[in-house]
Parts: C-alpha cells; sequence; structure tokens
C-alpha cells in the first residue's frame, strides 16, 4: 500500500525553489503558527532557523524538509498541505520576499483511507 504524502508542492512553487537554492544552496520550510504571515510557510537556508522539540517534520517537498510547530500540527494533522506560491509581499523573513512572491498553503482534508496511509512524521533530535 502506498504512502501518502502529508505536504506537496506546486510546480509555480517548486520553480521558485529550484531558483532559491541555486542562489542560496540547501532550503528548509518551517511554518509556525500565529497570527498573519507567522501561519505562513517560510523558507530558509537550511539549518538557519533552528528547529527543536516543538516541531514535527512532515516531509519533503523539493527536496527541503517541511517542518511545522507541533501546536499548529494539532490544527492541520487532518489536512494534506500544499506549498504554493503567489505574488505579493509577504512580512516575513523567507527567502521569496525580496522576488515580489510569497508561499502559502492551500490545503485538503484527508479521507478515512488515507488517513490510516499517511508518512510517518519525523522529530528533531
Amino acid at each position: 500500500m502506498p504512502m501518502i504524502a502529508r505536504v506537496l508542492i506546486t510546480p509555480e512553487a517548486f520553480d521558485v525553489v529550484e531558483d532559491l537554492k541555486e542562489k542560496h544552496g540547501p532550503l528548509m520550510f518551517h511554518q509556525s503558527g500565529g497570527c498573519c504571515d507567522g501561519s505562513s510557510p517560510m523558507c530558509f537556508e537550511k539549518g538557519e532557523f533552528r528547529t527543536g522539540s516543538s516541531d514535527v517534520c512532515l516531509g519533503t517537498v523539493a527536496g527541503c524538509d517541511f517542518w511545522m510547530s507541533k501546536d499548529q500540527f494539532e490544527y492541520w494533522k487532518h489536512t494534506q498541505l500544499t506549498v504554493d506560491v503567489t505574488p505579493g509581499r509577504g512580512a516575513s523573513f523567507s527567502l521569496e520576499i525580496p522576488l515580489g512572491l510569497r508561499f502559502l498553503i492551500r490545503s485538503k482534508v484527508f479521507t478515512d483511507e488515507e488517513e490510516v496511509q499517511l508518512e510517518p512524521l519525523r522529530y528533531s533530535e
């Protein structure tokens, strides 16, 4: 039985990530929660954002680990997340901001059948 990914990425967002990797090297995503842009996925150089015991890794998109705070994950655990990109300026330190773009999340609720096939989570060491 194939595993279901918890997080995906659109082709448009994938292309932005590839461009950012050329400029910055390996990358990672983190979504912390909070209000406004605090709940948007943020893209950092890998290791620039320190994950800890309050974070969980949902999977990998475009070769980048996607981390989320455990508190935020409690709200999103029943949904498949898709990283997308849109024109506009977010109010964060995410690497795409100088490009006049911002990452965002689209989501869909898992079916009961999908819930039993989800990829396992990873935790920070």
